[in-house]
C-alpha cells in the first residue's frame, strides 16, 4: 500500500476479521444456524419479540444468527451502524433502491453503471413509474445540474468496465443539502480500500460474491449504513422480496473475511504490474485503472483491487485474443482467486434494449480483466503470448 494514504484500513480490520469472541461450546468458528424458525419459552418471550422489546430470532426470512454475524462484521468493518445481508448483490440493490424511491420521483445515477443494475434501472424501474437519469459520474457540475428533484444519487467508484471516479465528498454534500439519499456499490474497493460512510455517503452495497467472499463459491449480496436506513429497508423491501442471505452462505462470506486482509493486497500488487506493462504496450491505446487517474475522487481509495479494463489497438482480434489466454478463463464476476477475462465487445451481444456496455459507448475493443492470485508473472506470460497470437495477418 503507498505510503500517500492516510489510513491503513488492512491493518485496523485484521484483528476484527480474525478474532472473534468464543462462540458456544468454545468454538473459534460461528455456528451454522441451518433452522428455519425459532420457537419461544413462553406466551412472555414472543410477545416481547413481536412488540421489537426483544432482538432474539423468530424465522430466518428475517434474522438469523450466523447471517447477523455477518452483517454485524460488514457494519463494523464499513464504519456504519447496521447492515442487512442479500441473497446477491442485485437483492440488495434491488431492496435498497425500492426502499426509497417510489412511483414519480427519480433516480440519478453515474454513466458505466454495474449492467444488471442499469436492467433494472430500464426494465423494472419504468413499470413502477421511476425515472432514471444517468450523468457523468465525474463531472461535479453535471451531477448538481441532475440532482434537482431526484430522490437517490447511485454512484459507483470506480464505474464498472471503465473505472471512472467521482468526487464523493463534492457529491454527496450536493446530495444531502438537498436532502436525496446517496447509495454507493463498493465491491470493487471493498471496505478494506475505501468507507464511502466518511466521506457522506448514506448507503453502502456490495455484491459479496466478490471479493468478500474472494472464493467463487458463494452468491449474496449486503448493505450498510444508518440504524435508520436499514430500519427503512427491513420494513418496506427486505421481508417482503424474500432475497434472504441463508445461513450458509453467510458462513462461506465469514470465512472468505477472514483471509480479506491477506488476498487484496496480492490482487493489487499483480494487478497494477500488469496494468503498468499493458501501459507502455505497442497493442494497448489505454489503460483503465484508477491508479493512473488524476480525478480528485482517487483520495478516498486507500488501494486498489484486481479488476480494471484496457483498450487493444485495431489490429489485435479481440475474440482470438480472449481464445489465446489460457490462465485468464473466460467468465463474468471477479474477486475470487481465479484469473477472469471479459471482452466488452461479447457484452454487446447482449440485448441491445439494456446493454450498458452499447448505451455508454464502451469501444468494443476495450477488455476487462480480473487479476486473481496466480503467480504474475505467470499471468503476464499468458497476456503476452495472447497478444501474439491474435495480430491479424
Amino acid at each position: 500500500m503507498s505510503n500517500d494514504f492516510e489510513r491503513d484500513f488492512i491493518a485496523e480490520a485484521a484483528t476484527l476479521l480474525a478474532h472473534d469472541e468464543p462462540f458456544p461450546g468454545g468454538a473459534v468458528v460461528p455456528p451454522i444456524y441451518q433452522t428455519s424458525l425459532f420457537t419461544f419459552d413462553s406466551y412472555a418471550d414472543m410477545a416481547d419479540v413481536f412488540a421489537g422489546r426483544s432482538t432474539k430470532p423468530i424465522y430466518s426470512r428475517g434474522n438469523n444468527p450466523t447471517v447477523m454475524e455477518f452483517e454485524n462484521k460488514i457494519a463494523a468493518l464499513e464504519g456504519a451502524e447496521a447492515a442487512r445481508g442479500f441473497s446477491s448483490g442485485m437483492a440488495a440493490i434491488s431492496s435498497t433502491v425500492l426502499a426509497f424511491v417510489g412511483a414519480g420521483e427519480r433516480i440519478v445515477a453515474v454513466r458505466n453503471c454495474y449492467g444488471d443494475a442499469y436492467r433494472l434501472f430500464e426494465r423494472l424501474l419504468p413499470h413502477l413509474g421511476i425515472k432514471v437519469d444517468y450523468v457523468d459520474g465525474s463531472d461535479p457540475d453535471a451531477v448538481a445540474t441532475a440532482l434537482p428533484g431526484a430522490a437517490m444519487l447511485y454512484l459507483e467508484s470506480p464505474t464498472s468496465m471503465m473505472f471512472e471516479l467521482q468526487d464523493l465528498e463534492v457529491l454527496t454534500a450536493m446530495a444531502r443539502a438537498r436532502g436525496i439519499v446517496s447509495v454507493i456499490d463498493n465491491s470493487w474497493a471493498t471496505p478494506l480500500f475505501q468507507k464511502p460512510i466518511l466521506h457522506g455517503v448514506d448507503l453502502v452495497m456490495h455484491s459479496a460474491s466478490k471479493y468478500l467472499g474472494g472464493h467463487s463459491d458463494t452468491v449474496a449480496g449486503v448493505v450498510a449504513g444508518s440504524a435508520e436506513h436499514i430500519r427503512r429497508i427491513n420494513e418496506r423491501t427486505y421481508p417482503y422480496l424474500g432475497a434472504k442471505l441463508s445461513p450458509f452462505e453467510a458462513w462461506l462470506l465469514l470465512r472468505g473475511l477472514r483471509t480479506l486482509p491477506l488476498r487484496l493486497p496480492h490482487h493489487m500488487k499483480s494487478a497494477l504490474t500488469i496494468a503498468e506493462r499493458l501501459k507502455g504496450h505497442a497493442h494497448v491505446e489505454r489503460v483503465n485503472h484508477p491508479a493512473f487517474s488524476n480525478h480528485p475522487g482517487k483520495k478516498t481509495l486507500a488501494g486498489y483491487s484486481g479488476l480494471f479494463s484496457f483498450e487493444v489497438t485495431d489490429d489485435i482480434d479481440v475474440p482470438a485474443f480472449t481464445d489465446a489466454l489460457k490462465l485468464f478463463r473466460i467468465g463474468v464476476s471477479w474477486g475470487g482467486h481465479e484469473s477472469l477475462v471479459v471482452p466488452a465487445l461479447a457484452s454487446l451481444q447482449q440485448t441491445p434494449d439494456a446493454n450498458s456496455i452499447g448505451r455508454f459507448e464502451v469501444s468494443p475493443r476495450t477488455i476487462r480483466l480480473n487479476v486473481g492470485l496466480e503467480n504474475v508473472e505467470d499471468l503476464w506470460a499468458d497476456v503476452s503470448r495472447a497478444f501474439e497470437e491474435a495480430k491479424r495477418k
